[in-house]
């Protein structure tokens, strides 16, 4: 499992990449009981809910570039992207209902994900935005 500090890390990296993108108006950890969003910003009038995942690795010159871990269950290789489980899912939608309900306001929104890859030995970070994401009801 990822620790807090490093997951605070790839929250931080994500907000300077999406400030470089144009984005404004932050809420970050936006909290209620039921679940919790990394980051809340505003693009081109679009409300963006962002769904933060970070992996690190020792080096980005390593020959596996995927940034993924062995899970020692399985034995195998997974993306940071898999580690959005269903339920995960689904707690993020009712807490992005509950923030609408709350901002009636707000006519056009999306989900997204932002991938963190951190490269602990160079200190260097990559980001990858997949916008867009349809979430369960």
């Amino acid at each position: 499992m990822i620790g807090n500090k490093t997951g605070k890390l790839g929250e931080d990296i994500a907000v300077v990449f999406l400030m470089k993108h144009k984005f404004t108006d932050f809420t970050c950890n936006y909290l209620r009981k039921w679940g919790e969003i990394d980051i809340i910003a505003t693009k081109s009038g679009t409300t963006h809910f962002i769904e933060v995942k970070t992996v690190t690795r020792e080096n980005f010159d390593q020959p596996d570039r995927e940034f993924s871990r062995v899970t020692p269950v399985e034995n195998r290789q997974i993306r940071p992207e898999e580690n959005l489980h269903p339920w995960k899912l689904k707690r993020l939608s009712r807490v992005i209902r509950t923030y609408l309900i709350s901002h009636e306001t707000i006519k056009d929104w999306q989900f997204d994900l932002c991938l963190v890859y951190i490269d602990v030995i160079n200190k260097k970070a990559k980001v990858n935005l997949i916008e867009d994401l349809v979430l369960p009801e």
